[in-house]
């Protein structure tokens, strides 16, 4: 039979296993929300691979020391969600402020703690800034679009001018043919 200092060191190394390598780390205080809003929370994070769990604070602690970071040990009471991203620095923030929005009514709970991106701590209004840049997606196409945008404007350009030229032959053509 495992004992119970087993069951905690298990549990410390799965939540390191979850955080090792994460692009970025939101505290989250969840005080208030219902079971059925946290499964539709974690739903939305799932779709956005963003790894969200709630654990003691002592075990997310130890885990997150044993990465060496240190940064969140003060803000590591009450009642504290995790969000992670190993893909996307943005989501976790992105996808928590548009749950909050929409499912929530905004009601005042379900608030950003703290956040670790890189090696930047990001406080709670900072994250709600962050979550309202555009994704790295929309960053790529609207960049796309800029460069495409003069290539078009040209072969328009081209296109007039060369059909100028071929109405302005056939004109010449037509004159010497009467």
């Amino acid at each position: 039979m495992a004992s119970i200092k087993d069951y905690k060191i298990k549990n410390v190394e799965t939540i390191k296993k979850r955080l090792d390598g994460a692009r970025a780390i939101v505290l989250v205080d969840y005080k208030g929300i219902t079971v059925e809003e946290v499964n539709k929370l974690r739903n939305q994070f799932r779709a956005a691979n963003v790894d969200y769990f709630i654990s003691k604070n002592t075990w997310i602690k130890i885990a997150l020391n044993d990465l060496k970071i240190n940064q969140l040990d003060g803000y590591l009471k009450g009642t504290t969600a995790i969000a992670v991203s190993k893909v996307d620095e943005v989501m976790p923030a992105k996808v928590l402020k548009k749950f909050a929005e929409t499912e929530l009514e905004k009601k005042d709970y379900l608030k950003f703690k703290v956040g670790l991106i890189g090696d930047g701590i990001y406080n709670p209004a900072q994250l709600t800034q962050l979550a309202l840049l555009p994704s790295k997606e929309e960053l790529y196409s609207k960049v796309l679009a800029g460069i495409n945008t003069p290539a078009t404007s040209l072969v328009g350009v081209m296109n007039g001018v060369i059909s100028k030229l071929a109405r302005a032959i056939e004109a010449v053509a037509k004159k010497k043919a009467e």
